[in-house]
């Protein structure tokens, strides 16, 4: 997309007063009042047909994940927030790996056969907006985390009374260097957008971006997009050039940087990915978790945490996890679809797979991994131990070094551990097997049959000594070796 750079998650406002203070200084300018009604019909355009070349991938470059979701569902995500009627990814190569992801969403699939620049891509979608009016957002499947926020501004700058013909996104980076600029006066109207390489001295000089994120209304885009040609070194019709026909005016409104940063190569992949996980980290710490070394916890999209949550350095959280009140993650934890309760103390070293749901006050030790498991409210797992598709009762005591066998090479089968039973260090509970209330199973035990409540449970051989054994055994061994 030329001119332009396409990053970040994060809490804003609704209201345009508020996200005038978000968005910069051409949005305080502006009326704080919108025309703009809540029931106006809005239609969203995603372009993902780029190559995605520097990614080195057979994976569609907008489905590379940043924190554990597809870029292009978090884009989504944020567009689902206001609603919209109709949405259209426009895709070239690797259709059938996008019409999968977005599966379910509501959004419908545009081809772009020839690679013919943004602005032939956008025309793309004609047919599938065929009878749609109303508003119009054109954004970027590799631009994936612009916030909803952001989005709605640009729908009420769009419908302000001075009604312009488009809105476009800017942005101001650190360094300008070779994106498009924004010449504009106030209230945001745009005088001139250029690309570097046609701006002038004075024209580089501004520092206003465009970050080719767009919101048109639906009875002017595809009348602009045949107006626009291909007059240019690459021959391709640019989506900007609608904003400098002759006629109506632009508005520009501004983002900050790392919300409109995007996605062409691996390093700009865990550069968005860093983005994100410092702003995670901070609405974390704000939100009441205490955080001991910030910079080394990774969360994903949909971690949920409570109130006085402690997470000791270098905790991963995959999708699916959420962390109740007072609970504590100790350092170098692995967490997935996992759900922790109330005060639960979970590691060092510790991982909870998809399934794993820890009750209150219930501890995950050391070296322990819970998976598709239950453990009640206090019940205790402390050292070296794996407990799958099993259900563990409150109060109970996994020993060091127990396993639930949970598979026959073929099927997998259910262990249950009543409540206050206790499971002797280095025992095998053969599944399916059930365990009751109160037993003990002594140390070193492998269980194939139930044991009923308040019974102990002793499987293993007598011990036998043989005094003097192992000294003959050496001699022998030793005057073996010596004869070779």
């Amino acid at each position: 997309m030329p001119g332009s750079c396409r990053l970040g998650s994060g809490k804003g406002k609704s209201n345009m007063a508020e996200s005038a203070q978000i968005l910069g200084p051409f949005v305080k300018d502006a009326p704080v009042t919108s025309s703009r009604s809540p029931a106006r019909p809005l239609a969203v355009i995603i372009l993902a047909a780029g190559q995605g070349t520097r990614m080195k991938s057979a994976r569609h470059k907008v489905l590379h994940p940043i924190a554990g979701r597809p870029m292009l569902l978090h884009l989504l995500a944020s567009v689902a927030e206001l609603q919209p009627e109709r949405q259209v990814v426009v895709v070239g190569a690797g259709r059938e790996q996008v019409e999968r992801a977005v599966e379910g969403s509501g959004a419908v699939i545009a081809v772009q056969e020839q690679q013919l620049g943004t602005g032939h891509a956008v025309a793309q979608a004609h047919d599938a907006l065929a009878g749609f009016a109303g508003d119009i957002l054109i954004l970027y499947g590799d631009v994936p985390l612009v916030r909803a926020e952001t989005l709605r501004s640009m729908l009420d700058r769009l419908n302000w009374g001075d009604e312009p013909r488009a809105v476009v996104l800017g942005f101001r980076p650190e360094d300008a260097a070779a994106y498009g600029r924004i010449i504009a006066r106030d209230q945001g109207v745009i005088e001139k957008m250029v690309e570097y390489k046609d701006a002038n001295a004075e024209e580089r000089a501004v520092t206003l971006c465009n970050s080719g994120l767009m919101a048109v209304r639906s009875t002017d885009l595809f009348v602009l997009l045949d107006q626009i040609g291909n007059d240019n070194a690459a021959g391709e019709y640019y989506l900007p050039d609608i904003v400098m026909l002759p006629g109506a005016q632009s508005a520009v409104i501004e983002a900050e940087a790392w919300e409109v940063a995007g996605v062409n190569s691996r390093a700009e992949l865990a550069g968005v990915e860093a983005v994100w996980q410092d702003r995670r980290r901070a609405e974390a710490m704000r939100d009441g978790a205490t955080l001991i070394a910030p910079e080394t916890v990774f969360f994903a999209h949909d971690t949920l945490l409570g109130r006085d949550v402690t997470i000791e350095p270098n905790v991963v959280f995959g999708p699916g996890v959420s962390v109740a009140d007072d609970a504590t993650i100790h350092a170098f934890s692995h967490l997935e679809g996992a759900t922790v309760g109330k005060g639960a103390d979970i590691g060092p070293y510790a991982r909870l797979r998809p399934g794993a749901k820890i009750g209150a006050k219930a501890k995950v030790g050391n070296f322990v991994e819970v998976k598709k498991a239950e453990l009640g409210e206090g019940a205790k797992a402390n050292h070296l131990s794996y407990i799958g598709d099993a259900s563990v009762g409150a109060g109970a005591n996994i020993g060091a070094g127990t396993i639930t066998c949970n598979y026959d090479g073929f099927f997998k089968y259910r262990t249950e551990i009543g409540a206050g039973a206790f499971i002797g260090s280095n025992s095998a509970l053969v599944a399916p097997v059930k365990i009751g209330d109160g037993a003990i199973v002594a140390a070193g035990s492998v269980v194939t049959q139930a044991v009923e409540a308040d019974a102990l449970c002793l499987v293993r051989p007598k011990q036998e000594a043989k005094p003097g054994w192992a000294a003959r055994f050496r001699a022998r061994m030793q005057a073996r070796k010596a004869a070779k």
